[in-house]
Parts: structure tokens; sequence; C-alpha cells
């Protein structure tokens, strides 16, 4: 994906998932795993700076997965919630790239994303120059979410398990949205893996 701006990529998935019992990053999904699935769906737009964060059973999940043109980087500091997971990454892109103008964060756990949902974002991003613009599914927005450099000092002073949509909230944030029809569908129970399963089809 050739751009003027410099745009950095950010998989969050430190995260653990006590419900879950297992790492929800290696669940399974029409023959490859949800991070596998999310590194794949980016590998391919040409991003030059690809962060992947690790924090819970990043041993077990390295051993599963081939890192290819993702820096891994480690949250140590997972289990405080989605707020440390984004001050890393976005330390690691901005340590990795100088200039950077904006980052597109994801999660390794929505099995129906498509490499469509993150060029609309970036388009948008780029054509209408908000702080930034959001995945929108149903009455929610959240990630996959791309900011631009504005709003990087906000993203880092998040806290706990404060995600960047607290940032919407904000006077004078002006941000955009893109539909994502099913970014809601996340894998957190093994009901919601059972019924991943039932959708292969």
């Amino acid at each position: 994906m050739s751009s003027e701006e410099n745009i950095a990529v950010v998989v969050l998935a430190a995260g653990g998932s006590t419900r879950l019992g297992r790492p929800k990053q290696l669940v399974e999904f029409k023959g490859k795993t949800l991070l596998k699935h999310t590194m794949d769906e980016v590998d391919d737009l040409g991003f030059h700076t690809k962060i992947l964060v690790l924090g819970a059973r990043q041993e077990e999940i390295q051993n599963k997965i081939d890192p290819k043109g993702f820096k891994v980087v480690i949250n140590t500091d997972w289990e405080q919630g989605m707020a440390s997971s984004i001050k890393v990454g976005l330390e690691a892109a901005m340590a990795e790239e100088e200039g950077l103008d904006h980052v597109l964060f994801l999660v390794s756990d929505q099995p129906f994303l498509e490499r469509a949902n993150l060029i609309k974002l970036v388009h948008t991003q780029l054509t209408q120059h908000p702080k930034a613009t959001y995945s929108k599914y149903g009455d929610n927005i959240g990630v996959p979410a791309i900011f631009g450099k504005e709003a990087f000092p906000l993203l880092l002073q998040l806290e706990a398990d404060e995600g960047a949509k607290k940032l919407t909230r904000l006077e004078d944030f002006k941000y955009c949205t893109e539909v994502f029809k099913k970014g809601g569908f996340d894998v957190d129970t093994e009901v919601d893996v059972q019924q991943l399963k039932q959708m292969e089809a």
C-alpha cells in the first residue's frame, strides 16, 4: 500500500483470555490461527514497520507462529490492561520509524477481518485528515483503528484497561469511522470458539 505518509502497523496480541483457558491467539479458523490470519491480512499491504505485541503465554505463541517481517515486542505488564500494550506497541513503532505519521492498531481475535477493512480505514485517514479513524460495528466503535501523530501523546497517556476508544470522548478530538460488519465478533470464551467453528463452512 503505497503512500507518501509513514504508516506503522501494531498488532496487539498480549492479552490472555482467562475464560477460555488457552491462548485465543492460537484458536484456529479456516485452517489458520486467528493471529496468523490477522498478520496475513496486514502483510500484503506493504507496510514498512510492523510490530507484534505479545504478553500472556508469549513463548507458547512464538513457538507456533512465524513473525515474518513483524518485530516482536513483549509487554511484561500485559495484566495491567490494554493501555499498556498500546503504549508498548506505539513506542516500538516510533523507535523503528522516524517521522512516523500514523499507526494502525489491530487485535488478534477478529476472525472476519479483511484487507478491505484496513484499506478503507487508511484511505479515510489520509483523505479526511481526522486525528483517528475507527472501525464501526453496530452501535460500537473500536479496532482496527488508525491514529495520526497528533493522537500519539494521548495514546501514551491511557491507563489500565482504557482502550483508544476513550479518546473519542475528548473535546476537539475529530475522528471518522468505517463500517466493519462482523467486527463485533471476537473470541473470549469456548462458546465463541464453538460458534466460530459452525461458521467455517
